[in-house]
């Protein structure tokens, strides 16, 4: 299997009720089909643990419309296993630049993965990751990061066919935080990010949307939604206000 390891898109954000979002899929499977990397519809759990400065630096880039933004976290795809240290991670920056988002990420151990980003050990790697390794570095150093908050949810994906290369709509639900325990499989969570009969849809592509998508988002009345699930956690937070953001 290929690790995209880079990649540029751009993104567009819904929030939808429960009800739309089945009425949506149901349009979107005449023309994608359900991401392979999913179980047979489609689905996984992805969960996160974001990195931040004391002084909350990405939170307040979001928050003030940056133009030129970064972010870095820890992903974990979930699978049948319980994560162990030498589960597969991603450590990801994820770059937004006006309407393009951009992702440079890579696998680690998740042993190898936390002393790298709690505590600036270099992990083993392969020549061609050394300039990723060097930018995250630099950014642990630069803003003295610290994990913040982890964000978890479980994800249905479509992909588009040949006519629709690079398309990829997610539909995100039991969008949910927590600040306290950052350990990426504790498996419980403080309270949800949006109200869990509510849905985020991300419609992503590599060029142009689709005729047939803009249709779709237009006869839905569908509203874009500037939503960041980490800085939506922090402000959800009961604890939000006593930690000085």
């Amino acid at each position: 299997m290929k690790i995209i390891k880079k990649f540029n898109r751009f993104e567009l954000k819904y929030i939808v009720s429960y009800k739309t979002a089945i009425k949506l899929k149901k349009h979107i499977l005449r023309y994608t089909f359900p991401d392979h990397y999913g179980d047979d519809k489609g689905k996984y759990i992805l969960t996160s643990l974001y990195f931040d400065s004391p002084d909350y630096q990405f939170y307040w880039e979001k928050i003030n419309g940056i133009r030129v933004r970064r972010k870095l976290r820890i992903r974990w795809y979930e699978n049948e296993n319980r994560l162990t240290d030498e589960s597969i991670v991603f450590v990801e920056i994820k770059q937004r630049v006006d309407r393009v988002t951009q992702k440079r990420r890579i696998r680690l151990s998740y042993k190898d993965a936390l002393l790298f980003c709690n505590e600036g050990i270099i992990p083993p790697h392969k020549a061609e990751d050394k300039k990723i390794i060097d930018e995250m570095y630099s950014m642990l150093k630069l803003y003295n990061l610290r994990p913040t908050a982890i964000t978890s949810y479980e994800r249905q994906a479509f992909v588009g066919t040949d006519y629709d290369i690079g398309l990829r709509i997610t539909f995100d639900t039991h969008v949910a935080y927590r600040i306290k325990n950052l350990d990426l499989d504790a498996g419980t969570y403080e309270g949800f990010i949006i109200p869990p009969n509510f849905v985020i849809m991300e419609i992503k592509t590599n060029e142009k949307i689709p005729y047939w998508i803009s249709e779709l988002v237009s006869g839905h009345e569908l509203q874009i939604s500037r939503i960041s699930k980490y800085c939506q956690g922090l402000d959800s937070a009961s604890a939000f206000n006593h930690i000085n953001i």
